[in-house]
């Protein structure tokens, strides 16, 4: 699934956070903050690439042990790794990042693997974004709280 970086997100209306140790426990609600895509890459189609902070691939990887967004029923291929023997790494969530005020940058699970194995460079706004990540304090949040910051009072809950 390609989306041009820093493009309008439109693939679900909701946001949804799945609590981690129930894997059960949701909380969804319509954003009120706009979503920009961030590394939805796809085969034949061209994405930046280059250097990136080592501390930005190290938040970006702890951001996605605490945050489980969007979470699908089916997987998503890397179809940038060749086929062969191995299979190619799968993803079947999202992540949010606050960025400016009123702005979250909505990114699918496998862009660390984009960084990592593919050379992939986000935007710099994202990079400094997920670097402003406080992720000890995204990680001491428990449910029904979620890591992160921008969720409604009025937030819908399924705790059973």
């Amino acid at each position: 699934m390609f989306y041009e970086d820093l493009s309008a997100y439109d693939y679900l209306d909701d946001d949804a956070f799945t609590d981690l140790e129930s894997g059960f426990y949701a909380l969804w609600y319509r954003p009120a903050y706009t979503r920009l895509n961030v590394g939805w890459l796809e085969a034949g189609k061209p994405y930046a690439t280059g250097p990136v902070p080592e501390a930005f691939v190290e938040k970006l990887k702890a951001v996605q042990r605490v945050q489980w967004m969007n979470v699908c029923l089916g997987v998503h291929e890397c179809d940038l790794c060749p086929t062969g023997d191995e299979p190619p790494p799968e993803g079947n969530g999202e992540l949010r990042i606050p960025g400016a005020p009123g702005t979250a940058y909505a990114a699918p699970f496998l862009v660390t693997h984009y960084v990592t194995a593919h050379g992939y460079r986000p935007p710099q706004a994202f990079i400094e974004a997920v670097l402003a990540v406080d992720v000890d304090a995204w990680a001491s949040v428990r449910w029904p709280d979620v890591p992160f910051p921008w969720v409604p009072g009025d937030a819908e809950r399924m705790v059973e």
